[in-house]
């Protein structure tokens, strides 16, 4: 029970906790902002204490029964904890940043409501195994983000917030019909009990459309970039920590551990990939705003995640589920850079900006590490997720996916570099921006060291992801 214990403090610490968050902020902003950052900080202790049990194999379960298949079911098996770590740590580090970042604006007790909130809402979807209660929790994610993209409140935000919400939402509905249809044919929500079922093409496409259009995956790929009006830390939510990892997280929950893997569907889901990470890295070559540059990297690198799973083998499974948190730290570390420059320049437009590394050598450090992992450059962490990804297309006979996310690749490389050659290299315009936080730049050093940590010390997060491939695909460890 203790470990059920752990997993229910996971998801409702955060969840239930937030709605203090606007009460204390009438009576102190620190007060508020350090039980904001103890709420997510407690779902990540939590989380890491479930290692050990998951490391060993074991599965622990909470089950409340309801009638009507409403039955609240919570798992925590490898997969479950693997995810909820990635979340919950960059989700803190990010909550940190925010201290200094939000501190000036308005709305900021509605900001540490939503993203406490944010990713209380995706611990609840990452443990829960009731198709119900994960598409719930599915929906609160998506409010919140609604809310936290339209932080500013000017009529652009607000369209940009409102775009983001229709196309998640309708994706969503679709999603939801697949869901209906699944019950229709199992008689169950519980996904433990549904494991093994061999579902239609047709109703797998209807699942598939969701977890394309939270994913920011082609076609429904333009609402992410335009999010880049919101703030930075809810930007790094978006890109690093949680919503765009959704979609590929719950791919890998229905298509590799409960369902039977159709092959028409992994065809189809590996040619979208490609397509969306060429489109969207062609894209990142030519834009001129720094956060939408990076938000099109964003898109790029998910596609490489849904190859992974789509391959449907352990290499690539394991190298998906690495990839999640190599990207997850060096993207939150990029978008994190962007703020920096953003909120000291009064620019995200790089031709208006350059020579920043003069002064502001931290942040331009900083964002470099977390571009090399990015990139795949060993021996940062990113390297190693992408290498398992294109050995498991290679090895699985996928010669022209294997050839077009290598291009992904070797593109990723040229619009980052491109990218940090205009904003921190050469001549200064204007006034040169200072790093005035202490605490936001050790925020993205923090994320950069990680990014190489976690190549050099690669071998640890990859035990837990052999173990949850395992558990996936039922293969020996």
């Amino acid at each position: 029970m203790g470990n059920a214990v752990l997993m229910l403090v996971a998801v409702f610490a955060p969840l239930a906790g937030a709605f203090l968050l606007p009460l204390l902020g009438a009576v102190s902003r620190p007060v508020r902002n350090y039980t904001a950052l103890a709420l997510v900080t407690a779902s990540l202790v939590s989380a890491l204490l479930l290692v050990p049990g998951a490391l060993r194999g074991e599965v622990i379960s909470f089950h409340l029964a309801a009638p009507l298949g409403l039955s609240l079911a919570f798992t925590a098996d490898a997969l479950a904890v693997f995810m909820a770590i990635v979340s919950s740590l960059v989700g803190a580090i990010i909550m940190l940043f925010s201290f200094d970042y939000i501190s000036h604006y308005e709305n900021q007790n509605e900001y540490y409501l939503m993203a406490v909130v944010f990713l209380g809402a995706m611990m609840g979807l990452v443990f829960s195994t009731n198709l119900i209660y994960l598409f719930v929790f599915w929906e609160i994610t998506g409010i919140a983000s609604w809310r936290l993209i339209g932080f500013y409140r000017g009529k652009a935000d607000v369209l940009k917030a409102d775009k983001a919400f229709l196309i998640t939402a309708v994706g969503a509905l679709v999603m939801l019909i697949g869901v209906l249809a699944v019950y229709g044919l199992t008689g169950t929500f519980d996904l433990t009990a549904m494991k093994g079922t061999a579902l239609p093409l047709g109703v797998s496409a209807l699942l598939l459309v969701g977890l394309l259009s939270k994913s920011a995956t082609l076609p429904f790929q333009t609402w992410l970039p335009d999010a880049g009006v919101a703030p930075s830390p809810v930007t790094a939510l978006l890109h690093a920590a949680v919503l765009v990892k959704i979609g590929v997280y719950v791919f890998a929950r229905f298509f590799l551990s409960t369902f039977v893997f159709d092959e028409a569907l992994r065809t189809i889901v590996a040619s979208i990939a490609g397509a969306s990470a060429l489109v969207s890295a062609g894209a990142a070559l030519v834009e001129t705003d720094f956060k939408r540059i990076v938000a099109y990297s964003t898109v790029s690198q998910i596609g490489f995640i849904f190859l992974g799973f789509a391959m449907g083998n352990a290499i690539g499974a394991a190298g998906a589920l690495l990839y999640i948190l190599m990207h997850g730290l060096a993207k939150a570390g990029l978008f994190l850079s962007a703020g920096i420059v953003e909120q000291n320049a009064g620019t995200k437009d790089i031709t208006k900006l350059g020579g920043l590394i003069r002064s502001m050598p931290w942040t331009a450090g900083a964002f470099l590490l977390c571009a090399f992992s990015v990139m795949g450059i060993p021996p940062f962490g990113g390297f190693f997720g992408k290498y398992m990804v294109l050995s498991a297309a290679v090895s699985g006979g996928e010669m022209v996916f294997g050839a077009v996310f290598l291009t992904g690749a070797l593109l990723t490389i040229l619009y980052l570099f491109r990218l940090f050659s205009k904003v921190f290299l050469g001549e200064p315009h204007g006034e040169p921006a200072a790093e005035k936080s202490r605490l936001m730049v050790a925020c993205v050093v923090l994320l950069a060291v990680l990014s190489l940590v976690g190549g050099l010390a690669v071998a640890w997060p990859s035990q837990l992801a052999r173990i949850a491939v395992s558990q996936m695909l039922g293969v020996a460890r």
